[in-house]
């Protein structure tokens, strides 16, 4: 296989697949069911978090490990039914950078906070499998972000150094964890966010440069 330029770390939710509501919507109706109520303010601060840490740190949610993965476990179950009924639909952009980055030799991971059913239930019926070459859940690593193990794994199984990665992220922790692991990041800002810390940010996919990637890879600051 001929050199790759590098590789490319995409979250899932609300970085590729325009699943917010959906997620948002699971979350109201497991936490309902304990007598909690869950906002949006809640919802976006829970953004790219593991769930034990969403119920345990965000809505203080008293119980056992078991008890906390059962809930996780059933919100995740009431998100995937809501898949199946409703579909996640692919973000402005991203289908047309995936399909550029394979044609260019990029390899290309998801690094997602999700668990590996939720993005089975996703990516399998858009077609989008053959785009990446490896598939890294925070709860198969065993931390989640920010923490940079599950881009770092990511890295490794694609074959690519961390210096010569480009994590794509909506959220502050994704961010943060690619900082940590040693790489390039871009943001890009969704309703949930009105600012991004990142080495690019753009309102969308489709508002990329380019070069944004290769430019990044070389660590030349891109402009907006």
């Amino acid at each position: 296989m001929h050199e790759t330029p590098g590789g490319v770390l995409w979250d899932l939710d609300g970085t590729l697949i325009d699943s917010g509501e959906l997620h948002y919507d699971a979350w109201r109706e497991v936490l309902a069911g304990l007598g909690r109520l869950f906002d949006r303010s809640a919802f976006a601060t829970s953004f790219g978090k593991r769930n034990d840490t969403i119920l345990r740190e965000l809505l203080q949610v008293d119980g056992s490990d078991e008890e906390i993965w059962r809930i996780s476990d059933d919100k995740e179950e009431r998100y995937r039914a809501l898949v199946r009924r409703h579909g996640a639909p692919l973000l402005p952009g991203a289908l047309a950078w995936l399909r550029r980055l394979k044609r260019d030799g990029w390899r290309q991971a998801v690094a997602t906070s999700a668990p590996l059913a939720n993005v089975d239930a996703t990516l399998e019926p858009l077609g989008l499998r053959d785009y990446f070459d490896a598939v890294v859940s925070a709860e198969e690593v065993g931390r989640g972000k920010p923490d940079p193990l599950v881009f770092l794994t990511a890295a490794e199984r694609v074959g690519v150094a961390p210096s010569r990665c480009v994590v794509v992220e909506d959220a502050p922790a994704g961010l943060e964890g690619a900082r940590r692991g040693g790489m390039a990041a871009i943001g890009v800002l969704s309703g949930h966010f009105a600012a991004l810390e990142a080495d690019l940010v753009v309102p969308s996919l489709e508002a990329l440069p380019e070069d944004a990637f290769m430019r990044l890879i070389g660590r030349g600051q891109v402009s907006n």
